[in-house]
C-alpha cells in the first residue's frame, strides 16, 4: 500500500506538521518551510530542525517533503524576477536539506508573454545554476503536473521531458504527479483503458521511474478545463474510479501520496481525516491495472 498523508500547518513549529499528521494515522507528510506567499521567510534555527527530526523520529512519518513559494517563477522572461525567483528557490533547497526532507514539489512557472519554449529554457538555465549552488544536497526538486492555467508550464508532459532532459545533474530531480492536474490537463484517468494509456503516454515521454510522489485531489472544473481547483476525495469530477486504479497500482506502492484537498470539517470530524478514510477504503477494493 502506498504511504498516504497530507499538506499539514507549521503554525505554531515545523514539529506540529508532523504531530499532526501522526494523529491522523498518516505515513508521511507534506509542508511549506516558510509563509508560501511571501520572498523571506524567518531563518531555520537548531530548535527548529532538531524538534522536527525528533518529531519523524517519534511519530514514525516518513518521506517529508516541501512545497516551494507559489511567488518562484523559474520561467520567467524578466530577469529580475527571473533571478529573484532562482535566490528564492536555493533557499528553498537549503531550508528542506537542513530538515532531511526528501524532496521540494515545485511548478515549472509562467512563461507570461513569451513561449514555451522560451520558458522552459529559463527553467533549465534555472537549476543548471542552482544546482551548481546547492553541489552535494541530498534533497531532490520534484517537478509537479499542472493544470496549465493561463501560461503555466507543465501541463503536457513533453514539458516535463524537456526540463529533465536539459537540466544538469537530472539525478536531483523527479516528478510529482498531481491527479487533478492531469485531468484539468487534459489526461484521462477515469477507466482502466484510460488510467492504462495516460500512464503509458507518461513512461514514454518521462519514465515511470521518475516519479517521486503523488498529489491526490480530485477536481471541481471538468476535464481539460485547465483550471486549477481541488475537491475532496470522490466529491468532483473524477469521481472515486482514478484513485482506486491509482492506490493499487503495484508499481506506485511504494510512492508517497499527499492530500491537498480542502481543509475543515464535517459533522465534527475534520476533512484530511474522512478523505484519508476514503482512500483507505479503496485500497485492494478491486483489481489495479
Amino acid at each position: 500500500m502506498p504511504p498516504l498523508g497530507a499538506h499539514m500547518s507549521i503554525s505554531g513549529g515545523y514539529y506540529k506538521a508532523v504531530e499532526a499528521a501522526a494523529e491522523l494515522g498518516m505515513e508521511c507528510v507534506q509542508l511549506f518551510t516558510k509563509n508560501n506567499n511571501q520572498w523571506r521567510g524567518k531563518p531555520l534555527s537548531d530548535e527548529d530542525v532538531e524538534a522536527f527530526r525528533t518529531a519523524l523520529e517519534r511519530t514514525g512519518i516518513r518521506l517529508p517533503c516541501a512545497h516551494d513559494s507559489y511567488l518562484i517563477n523559474l520561467a520567467s522572461p524578466v530577469p529580475d524576477l527571473w533571478q529573484k525567483s532562482h535566490d528564492a528557490y536555493v533557499i528553498e533547497l537549503e531550508r528542506a536539506e537542513a530538515l532531511g526532507l526528501m524532496g521540494v514539489v515545485m511548478h515549472p512557472g509562467s512563461f507570461v508573454d513569451s513561449s514555451e519554449s522560451a520558458g522552459l529554457k529559463q527553467v533549465i538555465k534555472a537549476f543548471k545554476q542552482i544546482h551548481r549552488q546547492t553541489k552535494g544536497f541530498q534533497v531532490q526538486t520534484w517537478v509537479e503536473t499542472t493544470a496549465g492555467q493561463e501560461t503555466n508550464l507543465g501541463h503536457r508532459f513533453e514539458h516535463i521531458e524537456t526540463i529533465l532532459k536539459g537540466v544538469a545533474a537530472p539525478e536531483r530531480m523527479g516528478v510529482c504527479v498531481d491527479t487533478c492536474h492531469i485531468f484539468a490537463a487534459g489526461y484521462p484517468i477515469g477507466t482502466p483503458e484510460q488510467y492504462s494509456a495516460t500512464f503509458d503516454e507518461f513512461d514514454q515521454r518521462v519514465g515511470l521511474s521518475k516519479i517521486r510522489a503523488f498529489h491526490l485531489n480530485d477536481s471541481v472544473k471538468d476535464f481539460g478545463s485547465r483550471v486549477d481547483r481541488h475537491a475532496r476525495i470522490g466529491g468532483g469530477k473524477l469521481g472515486l474510479e482514478p484513485f482506486r486504479l491509482l492506490l493499487n497500482d503495484p508499481r506506485f506502492a511504494e510512492i508517497p501520496m499527499y492530500l491537498e484537498t480542502p481543509k475543515g470539517e464535517e459533522e465534527g470530524e475534520l476533512l484530511d481525516a474522512i478523505n484519508l478514510r476514503t482512500l483507505r477504503g479503496l485500497m485492494n477494493s478491486g483489481k489495479g491495472t
